[in-house]
């Protein structure tokens, strides 16, 4: 761990404290899913059928509860394009930036009282039995 105290504003929030949680507001997270390609059901089956409605029952469930601000499934990586600016000139790169054996499947982003609320949500999401969920909070700008 590096000490940052040497060079760090004291009155400015560190990004793990953002200024919603200094001013004692919600904050948002980001519940990143992630899957290995041939975890969880196969598309098209029963267990499948079943899981997009678990799908939109939870997704129901968050927007009641007021937390739910975004979310969406995402294309397979096969059809992501990558982007990079090199010497001042656009590079681009069909399929993912990286080999990875878990995929970004989709994503919600929650507005929260807190981390261990986003954790509460993101557990609910159906691909958490067989993925991972990654949570992350969302760093606000809007104030710098």
């Amino acid at each position: 761990m590096h000490d940052v105290s040497k060079w760090r504003d004291p009155n400015r929030p560190m990004i793990t404290e953002t200024r919603q949680e200094a001013k004692g507001n919600k904050m948002q997270y980001m519940a990143l899913i992630y899957t290995a390609e041939d975890a969880g059901p196969k598309t098209g089956s029963a267990d499948s059928q079943a899981m997009m409605a678990e799908y939109g029952a939870i997704t129901q469930k968050f927007k009641d509860d007021g937390v739910m601000v975004a979310g969406d499934a995402l294309h397979g990586p096969e059809t992501a394009t990558s982007v990079r600016l090199r010497g001042g000139k656009v590079e681009t790169m069909d399929g993912p930036f990286a080999e990875t054996k878990e995929r970004l499947g989709g994503y919600y982003l929650f507005e929260c009282a807190d981390l261990d609320a986003a954790i509460k949500y993101a557990a609910m999401i159906p691909a958490a039995k067989f993925g991972t969920i990654e949570v992350r909070p969302v760093f606000d700008l809007s104030a710098m």
